[in-house]
């Protein structure tokens, strides 16, 4: 079968597409005939090496993080899935391999395709739709009538982010550029702000929740805005220890290095009287069948910039790292 091969860590180069032997599915798994996947930053960022201290790989290493196809084959004790049926999947973190015209992926991390959707749409929704998820729910808790600022609201993520939060009832408040600014509102901002503009701090305040895209000077203004008690959650800042623990299920020298690394952010949330939480994003069944649900009921729905086929795999990975990308890059077997 044709995948994508990651040979090392480092640039473009270290990647090239050529055939593989073709995995076999063993208890508990499913073997996926791909149809299309997503591309997400955490693609090209595995493959610098920026995230070997999280999750490393023996090399070569099929890349991709979330697919759409048939089923193709099943393992022993499969459950609910058979062949043929359409499915979805965050695949596992420490096999990846959904950039491949055949995967593997945990039974626990699947979910049946809505009727409604074609698989470039469901393609795109596992990584960034249960990272907003679980970001605004499960982390954030938001609830109705709550305002929470979400950074970068047009991105991959964001726009997830904007519906969803919108969905549990909350206002939003997030910034983008006046290229950005119809697609967030369209997704369901309640306000827009320019941030090539204007700078966020100088008129929001006391808002219930943050939740940051971006990271860096944008954390840390972000920690200011959030009322005191509030909760400010990450994707792009520096882990912390709960996310050793409780994302990466990692013992006490992960935990302990998060513990130094976040040393500054973390104090300077104190300062501010808010908690800081980085979250690497947990693959769920259960939850993107959530997230199904949502999309089949017209709450839910995928944004794609741009569509490229399996042959170009490596041009849609650098268009994506050129940044500005409004909602989600897909590549498509075809």
């Amino acid at each position: 079968m044709r995948a994508l091969v990651m040979d090392g860590y480092g640039g473009p180069e270290q990647t090239a597409i050529r055939d593989v032997p073709r995995p076999e599915p063993a208890a508990g798994e499913v073997l996926v005939k791909v149809q299309a996947a997503g591309l997400n930053p955490v693609d090209y960022k595995t493959r610098d090496g920026k995230l070997r201290m999280i999750q490393g790989y023996d090399m070569p290493q099929v890349m991709g993080n979330e697919l759409a196809g048939f089923v193709e084959k099943t393992g022993h004790d499969a459950g609910r899935f058979s062949a043929g049926d359409r499915v979805f999947a965050r695949v596992a973190k420490d096999r990846l391999g959904a950039l491949a015209e055949y995967a593997i992926v945990d039974t626990e991390h699947l979910a049946p395709i809505p009727p409604s959707l074609d698989f470039h749409e469901a393609a795109v929704i596992p990584l960034a739709g249960l990272t907003a998820l679980q970001a605004l729910r499960d982390e954030l808790a938001l609830a109705p009538g709550q305002h929470v600022f979400i950074s970068a609201g047009a991105g991959g993520v964001g726009t997830f982010a904007i519906q969803i939060a919108k969905w549990l009832g909350a206002r939003v408040t997030t910034t983008a550029s006046p290229r950005g600014r119809d697609l967030v509102l369209r997704m369901g901002a309640d306000r827009v702000i320019d941030y090539t503009a204007h700078d966020f701090t100088e008129d929001l305040r006391d808002v219930d929740a943050a939740f940051d895209l971006v990271g860096g000077e944008t954390l840390s203004r972000m920690l200011g805005i959030v009322k005191r008690g509030g909760k400010v959650v990450s994707i792009a800042g520096i882990p912390e220890p709960t996310t050793a623990r409780k994302d990466l299920d990692k013992g006490f020298p992960l935990t302990a290095l998060f513990w130094l690394a976040s040393l500054k952010p973390r104090i300077e949330a104190k300062r501010h009287g808010v908690t800081y939480r980085f979250l690497f994003m947990r693959p769920s069944g259960s939850e993107l069948a959530e997230l199904a649900d949502l999309a089949e009921d017209g709450r839910l729905t995928p944004v794609i910039d741009r569509t490229f086929p399996f042959a170009k795999a490596k041009e849609a990975m650098a268009y994506l790292e050129k940044g500005h990308v409004k909602g989600k890059v897909v590549v498509t077997m075809d």
